[in-house]
């Protein structure tokens, strides 16, 4: 049993493989939340704009690049070089990084619009309610790439 798991660890999966693999399988979740948090945010009043434009860079970044990460897996086009298991590992480490640092500024915009005055009061409710759910799935975001990070550098341990 230790040595299945150590070659599932040790192996990169293409195809249906990959919604079967340890750290492979949480491709579809990241996808999940970072498109809500992305769906949220762009739906939510963008004040103030710094914060809020970094939130809406790393989701649509992460989105795309994980859906990217995903067709190279799915179709098998990492079986051809040696540097997809670093590769995957280092990705996933900066998405982990990005995503943090986008969910501590959206906390605290999320604070701003509940003790705002310049947002008119059932709006604000409104978009305090969006910005909750958004920080709350760009928190799940991060701890999902987190993850995938930690178990994509045992397999590149193991490679």
């Amino acid at each position: 049993m230790a040595a299945a798991t150590a070659q599932t660890m040790g192996s990169l999966p293409s195809g249906v493989g990959i919604c079967t693999t340890a750290p492979d399988i949480f491709y579809l979740p990241e996808l999940v939340f970072g498109g809500l948090v992305w769906i949220l945010v762009a739906s939510s009043h963008v004040k103030p704009e710094n914060p809020q434009g970094w939130v809406m860079f790393v989701s649509i970044f992460c989105f795309v690049m994980t859906f990217l990460w995903l067709l190279i897996f799915v179709s098998g086009g990492h079986k051809n070089h040696s540097n997809w298991a670093t590769a995957d590992f280092v990705y996933h480490l900066l998405a982990a990084l990005f995503y943090l640092s986008a969910s501590v500024p959206l906390g605290t915009v999320t604070i701003y619009i509940k003790n705002t005055t310049l947002i008119a009061e059932p709006d604000r409710f409104r978009y305090y309610r969006i910005d909750i759910a958004a920080v709350v799935f760009s928190y799940v975001a991060t701890l999902l790439y987190f993850i995938h990070c930690i178990l994509s550098a045992v397999r590149w341990k193991n490679f």
